[in-house]
């Protein structure tokens, strides 16, 4: 059985969706993987979105390791600085030295993941765009897909590295920005400077919320899916390469059509 580790700080319900989604296709068999573990950098009484997220963890009964980075900051230091990330990363991997996995996924998880830890585990985590587009947080992303007049974007997971984001890309799956559901909406903003366009409508902006929503359509199946492919052998990891079935190097293992299903299915 292919054995999953699975890192989150458990901020908010993002974070228990893709556990919830994970645990009911692993128990409906249509993942043949288990989660070996379930570890989340905050401990009960730190934050309630948290808690929730440690109780949902208890309910299916999962193996639970918690560690709070909150209370580790405020004995060692700045939680950026490398020191301390190799400090607390030595501790959580001395905590989860029972556990025997085959791939971990980045799940919620808020804390920048320092290099020694990325070399001891295979670790995966999501970037909501394509192989090679833009960096940063989602918001930033969709506003340089406005400004570049973008055709095209997608989500990705990637192999986790000490760089953000930064991680070879594993798989990915796009989707069109144009047509029917965005040309309208393009139309709008024709001939106006992206400063022009966050100051009279920012985040309201019915371009940027549509990037928004189509993406986020897409990022919790892409999560499940691309676990899916790794328990099956289509796409592995192998001394920090990425290879499909036969062990030939590619640069990513494309989950469009796949995705699309999910996303269109009635």
């Amino acid at each position: 059985m292919y054995r999953l580790g699975w890192f989150s700080t458990g901020r908010g319900g993002g974070s228990r969706g893709l556990l919830t989604r994970m645990h009911q296709e692993i128990d409906a068999g249509n993942v043949r993987a288990k989660i070996a573990f379930v570890f989340c950098s905050r401990e009960p009484g730190d934050a309630e979105g948290s808690d929730q997220f440690i109780k949902l963890v208890q309910s299916y009964n999962l193996p639970l390791v918690c560690f709070s980075s909150k209370r580790f900051t405020t004995s060692r230091g700045e939680y950026l600085s490398l020191p301390w990330r190799l400090e607390y990363d030595r501790e959580v991997m001395q905590r989860l030295e029972g556990f025997k996995v085959d791939l971990c996924v980045l799940a919620g998880y808020m804390l920048i993941v320092g290099p020694e830890m990325c070399q001891h585990y295979k670790m995966i985590n999501l970037h909501p765009a394509l192989p090679g587009g833009p960096t940063g947080t989602w918001k930033e992303v969709i506003w340089e897909l406005v400004e570049t007049k973008a055709t095209e974007t997608g989500a990705m997971m990637h192999l986790v590295t000490p760089e953000l984001d930064k991680g070879p890309p594993v798989t990915y799956c796009k989707f069109p920005i144009r047509g029917q559901l965005f040309d309208r909406h393009w139309e709008e903003i024709k001939g106006l400077t992206l400063e022009k366009i966050k100051a009279q409508q920012g985040e309201e902006n019915p371009l940027f919320k549509l990037i928004r929503q189509e993406g986020v359509k897409r990022e919790l199946p892409l999560v499940v899916t691309t676990v899916k492919a790794f328990a099956e052998g289509k796409v592995r990891v192998e001394k920090g390469k990425v290879v499909d079935s036969s062990g030939k190097p590619i640069k990513a293992y494309s989950l469009t059509r796949e995705i699309n299903r999910i996303v269109e299915a009635p």
